[in-house]
Parts: structure tokens; sequence; C-alpha cells
């Protein structure tokens, strides 16, 4: 069989499987599958350079199926290069099988779980730079795209970076087939206004009939040689080629074929084809030079803002760990970041306002191993929060810093006051969320997360705070400090207020009542021992925290005292705040230690 037959058949196999899977899963996205099978076909036979027995070779290409409803598809492939069975291939969806109805990290031949819309892109950003930047090694991230998704504001900000950056080892293949869920595309089939757009974004388009494979080899082969620019093949195609019941029709979206039987015979029947991508050339990732600084320390007594200790620490150690890399969203020296930046240029990334591509990145550089660090103002991350809720589902390892948070931030007012990240970050699965009051705290909670899996985020405050630890002070994830002891009630405050929580203790003090006073540094996962012996010795306990009441520090304490029944007063920021002072704001929202100290007293006998 000579190439140009065995790619037809491959492809056509390619659908045939994707029918197949969808059919005994009764559920699935064939059609969105058939549309895309021959610039799968041609990819595996001679362009992608991925050795599916080592997956972890560090020179393999990255194949990132951004419309990740196409499953069925990627399924199929991994069954013509043997890494799946075809038994395998028919517990599409079925309880227990790795082959989810959209791909995740399960299998080791998928770099990120995609699904939601618009975030393979962005991704394939971070991959391409760890590429050239980091790794500095040739492999290609090939990226599949529908054209559906070229809608998503996140997909235009991967093709600004992309082309900024000058991403050459970066090939998005956008598969235009129409027609949408619920009816065609904005531009349909018009190719050239989705190269206009890439173009002015500093890509390099070529624009196919994504059903002739002449045209695809030919596309391919172009992309492969780089000229300084990503390349974007843009393949006008049918969705559910090749049977006629479905192709290009609209209203079959998402729904196994009705005449499964026959859509397999008129593709040809079954066919069991094999292809063996080429595997790349042993080399090893790029190492960086390392030195042996310590973590920064401060003098007990000295003011210092948490987000300056954090841009500190993350500098010290990059200095100690050639594989942490630091990425900010255009807010450097507001975060202090740029510390960072400074003393390791080669490893810092500058990802502009685009928070959505500032997540992507750090999801795409840990999956080549990268340590990743991303900051921005606490408020700003909340307009990527679907990539941090993609990254869990991704297994991913990131590192999130978010500074000004609370009215605490005083004059800039409500749309920079993140108020509600504690809740978002908590709900996130298997995350970690810390939030220290001072530099000392700062710096061991910022070493502590580069070892630290999933998701883990550090909320800092933009105003200078008293340093009230020593230096070498431990603060184990997980855990609580004790700052002041007491027998009477129980204060529990975290970064800003932890320090209003101590001067309601001094105020309480004055009147005979014994405050203790608990530093809840890791909201999660959240010190149980300490708060049940804190509700056990004391009349209760009065949290104090610089956010909305749902979801924060005070949840998070009642939540684990839900057995015991002791009483809890909540204080938090309740009404919708303006701008002033920071003392003027937190008095407003009533969480100062005056407040503290008044909620105390209703719980003392």
């Amino acid at each position: 069989m000579d190439q140009a037959m065995f790619r037809s058949e491959l492809a056509q196999q390619l659908r045939v499987d994707s029918v197949r899977a969808s059919t005994a899963a009764g559920s699935g996205h064939p059609t969105s599958s058939m549309s895309a099978a021959d610039l799968m076909a041609v990819l595996l036979d001679g362009h992608l350079r991925l050795d599916f027995s080592r997956p972890d070779h560090p020179a393999n290409d990255h194949l990132i199926f951004s419309k990740g409803h196409a499953s069925p598809l990627q399924y199929a492939a991994f069954k013509a290069v043997g890494a799946v069975e075809d038994d395998e291939l028919l517990t599409f969806r079925a309880f227990g099988s790795r082959l989810e109805g959209h791909p995740t990290p399960v299998l080791p031949w998928v770099d990120v779980a995609t699904g939601s819309l618009g975030q393979g892109l962005p991704v394939g950003v971070g991959l391409a730079l760890a590429g050239k930047r980091l790794d500095r090694l040739p492999y290609r991230v090939w990226v599949l795209c529908g054209d559906s998704e070229m809608a998503e504001g996140s997909v235009w900000e991967a093709l600004e970076h992309a082309g900024h950056e000058q991403l050459d080892n970066l090939i998005a293949l956008v598969d235009v087939n129409r027609l949408g869920q619920t009816g065609p595309t904005m531009h349909g089939w018009d190719l050239s206004s989705y190269a206009a757009r890439a173009q002015a974004a500093g890509w390099r388009t070529l624009e196919i009939d994504g059903h002739d494979l002449d045209e695809i080899e030919s596309a391919l082969a172009e992309a492969e040689r780089g000229d300084g620019r990503p390349v974007m093949i843009l393949a006008a195609t049918q969705k559910g080629k090749g049977v006629a019941e479905v192709a290009d029709k609209p209203g079959f979206h998402g729904k196994p074929l009705a005449h499964a039987e026959e859509a397999i015979a008129e593709l040809g029947g079954l066919r069991d084809l094999r292809v063996k991508p080429v595997a790349p050339e042993d080399a090893a990732p790029h190492a960086f030079d390392t030195g042996n600084t310590g973590l920064p320390a401060y003098e007990e007594g000295t003011e210092l803002a948490t987000r300056k200790a954090y841009g500190q620490a993350l500098a010290a150690l990059g200095d100690r760990r050639g594989d942490v890399v630091a990425m900010d969203g255009e807010v450097s020296n507001s975060t202090f970041a740029e510390l960072f930046r400074d003393a390791h240029p080669d490893r810092y990334f500058e990802m502009y306002i685009a928070e959505q591509q500032l997540i992507a990145a750090a999801v795409g550089m840990q999956v080549r191993g990268w340590c990743a660090f991303a900051s921005t103002f606490a408020a700003f991350l909340s307009r990527a929060y679907d990539f941090v809720r993609m990254a869990a589902i991704s297994r991913a390892d990131l590192r999130l810093m978010g500074s000004h948070a609370g009215v605490a931030i005083g004059e800039d007012g409500p749309s920079q006051m993140a108020l509600e990240d504690l809740a978002a970050f908590r709900a996130v699965h298997g995350s970690t969320v810390l939030y220290p009051c001072d530099a000392n705290q700062t710096a061991h909670l910022v070493a502590a997360m580069a070892d630290q899996p999933g998701i883990s985020y550090l909320r800092t405050s933009r105003g200078a705070m008293p340093v009230i630890y020593p230096p070498d002070e431990e603060f184990p994830i997980g855990g609580a400090k004790v700052v002041r002891d007491g027998a009477d009630v129980t204060l529990v405050g975290a970064g800003v207020t932890l320090h209003e929580a101590l001067k309601a203790a001094d105020l309480l003090a004055h009147e005979g009542i014994g405050a203790r006073v608990i530093d809840l540094y890791s909201v999660k996962p959240v010190d149980t021992a300490t708060l049940r012996q804190a509700a056990k010795e004391t009349a209760g306990l009065v949290t104090a925290e610089d956010h909305w009441p749902e979801g924060g520090l005070g949840e998070a304490v009642l939540s684990a005292l839900a057995e015991d029944p002791v009483p809890v007063r909540r204080l938090a920021v309740h009404e919708m705040p303006g701008s002033g002072k920071p003392a003027e704001l937190l008095g407003q929202a009533r969480i100062d230690a005056t407040a503290i100290a008044e909620k105390a007293r209703e719980l003392v006998p």
C-alpha cells in the first residue's frame, strides 16, 4: 500500500473507530471527530515526533486536543499507534475507563485536560515557551483547535503572545467544519477571516482543504520550516465527513450516530492499520546554574509588605533551584515578581494583561517539570478561574500568588479588592490556600509551595505589616500558630486581621480577659487540632477576615469545628466598600481590633 492510500485508509479507520467508540458509549462527539480525521492521519504518519513507548521523553512533540470533545478521534489515534487496544477503545466513557469523555492526563500521552474550550492553545503557548527558552529542545507543539472555540478571548490572548514570542515551534491546526453545537459558527468556512486575525498577531497562516491529503502534507511540511513565526493551518472540513446522513448537517453535535452499522459500511468497514510516529532523537533539557542563597531573614519588629517578601523569597528560591520559573501579569512592580526577573531573566516570563494566558503558560511549563510561580493582583485571578479549575483536572502543580487582597488595600477601591479569592481557591480540588501575616512567614511558605503538589495559592497584602516571627520559625502547610495564649476566648485571624486580633487581645487584656490568638495562616488544609483545642479550652471563637463572609476563613473554621458544640462569631466584610484609608475601611467593615474585641466580650461569661 503506497503512502497516499495508507493515509486515506488510516483516516477512514480513525472515523470508523470514532463512530464505534461513541456508539459503544451511547454518547460522545463522533461528527466533530470525523471532520479532523484526515489532519490526524497525515500528522501521525510522518510529522508527529513522539515516542509513545516513552511518554516522558524530553524531546517528544506535544499533541493537545484543544477541541477536547473530539476525544473519540484522539483515542482512535492512540489505538492506531498501538498505545491502546481495541477492547479499551470500546470502554470510552465507561465507569473506571481511562478513556474519559474529554481527555485527561490519566493517559500518559495526554499533557493536560481539555474540554473547556479555548484552553488548549494557551497551554500550548506555555509548552512552546518551555521548549524555546527553558528546555531548549527542538520539539514542536501541535494543537488541534475547533473553529467554534476561536471566539474565546483566551484564544486571542494566546495568538498575541505566541506572535510576540516568535514561537515557530507552535502549530495550530484549526478544524473549520463550519458547525457549532447549535448551528453555524460566526465565520463559517471563511478561512480568510481567521487568517487575517492570526496574521495581525504575527502568525503565518496556511489555508487548505482539510480533506485533501496532499494539501495537508504540504501544509504540515511548510509549517515545520520555521521562520520565527507560529503557524496556523486553517483547514476547511465537513463535520461528519464520510457519512451522508450527518455530513455538514446541523443537529448531530454530541450524539452517537443513529445508524452506526450503516455508517461504518459507508466508511469502508473495519480496519486494523497501525502507524508508528517518528521517535525524536535523544536529548537532555537545559539545566540552569544554581547557587546556595538562603531564604531572606527579617528582624522582628521591622515592617514589610508580604507581597515584597514574596518577591524577595522567590528570587532567593530561584537561586537555589534551577527549576523555578516565574511569570506575572504586568504588575511585577506591585507583586515584586520583578525581583525574580532581575535576578533570573532567563526564567522570567512577562505575560502582560492576559490572566488566562498567565495561568495557561504556567500549566504548560509544569507539564515539562518546571516549578512555575505565577502572580498578579488577587482580584484579577478571577478572570482566569476556569483555567485554575481545569488545571486541577490536569493534576497540575501550580503556585499562584495574589496580591492587594481585601479592603486593606485602601484608596484603590472595590474593583481592586479581592474579597472572594479565599473561597474560590478553597473550592479547587486538592488546593492549598495560604495567607501569611509577616515577611518571615511569607518566605517559608513560598519555599514550601515549591514542593507542594496540586494548586497552591498565596494571598499577600499591600501594606507593610510588623514582623512578629523569628526567621527560624517553621510554618508547615496545614498548621497554625498560637501567637498568644489565653483561657477566656479565642481570636482567629490571618494576614491583616491577625494583627488586628493581636491589638484586640491587648484591649481585652486591660479588662482582665485572656484572649488566645491563633494565626490561621494555612486556610486549607486547616489545623483542626489547634482549633478544636481552643474550642475545648475557651468560651468560644471569634474569626475575622478581610473577605466576604462566604467561603473564607470563618467558614473554614466552622467546617473544622462541625462536630464541636462551640459558639463561633464571624466577622467579615458585608457591605460593598469604597475608597479610603486602610484603617477606615477595616473599621467600616467591622473587622478591626475594636470590632473583634467587642465580639469577643459577647462570648465571655
